[in-house]
């Protein structure tokens, strides 16, 4: 954790200003600070059209009865892809794109529920949660509850 830390707000800062550097040489300043201002006022737009999109199929998911979890992680990629390109440099503007734009987002959601799904934890629905506690809650001191329920397994690499 601590090296994920330093490698965020230490090596990359530094490796940003390099690149900066480096066009800034080749091109000159004033087209550097262009295009960075450009590619942010574009990434600003791109996030949010694409942040538009991510909310009409969080709706369209909650309308229809689903659980959007895809959605909601689309939405999360492209929080994080438009910070990314709002935040002055190069490389960080590569990784903001990869959020943004809708295949590749779908490649880093894949391989995001690929790493994380073993770590996640299920919770029951809320309306389960409440019925035990409301049993619980009337029941004498000492009393103990057995807790009726079913499992599924799900293979990770079915998820979206």
């Amino acid at each position: 954790m601590v090296a994920l830390l330093v490698l965020l707000f230490i090596a990359v800062p530094i490796a940003e200003l390099y690149v900066i550097i480096q066009v800034g040489e080749a091109i000159g300043a004033g087209w550097t600070i262009l295009i960075l201002v450009a590619d942010s006022v574009l990434g600003s737009l791109l996030m949010r059209s694409q942040g538009r999109i991510a909310w009409r199929r969080f709706n369209e998911a909650i309308a229809a009865g689903r659980v959007p979890a895809r959605e909601v992680l689309d939405g999360a990629l492209v929080i994080f892809g438009g910070a990314l390109l709002l935040t002055p440099g190069f490389i960080t503007d590569v990784f903001g794109a990869l959020f943004l734009v809708p295949p590749t987002r779908a490649v880093i959601r894949r391989l995001l529920v690929g790493r994380f799904s073993r770590r996640l934890v299920v919770a029951a629905p809320r309306s389960a949660h409440r019925a035990w506690r409301t049993r619980r809650s009337g029941a004498a001191d000492g009393a103990t509850f057995d807790v009726d329920g079913t499992a599924t397994e799900v293979d990770p690499r079915s998820l979206p």
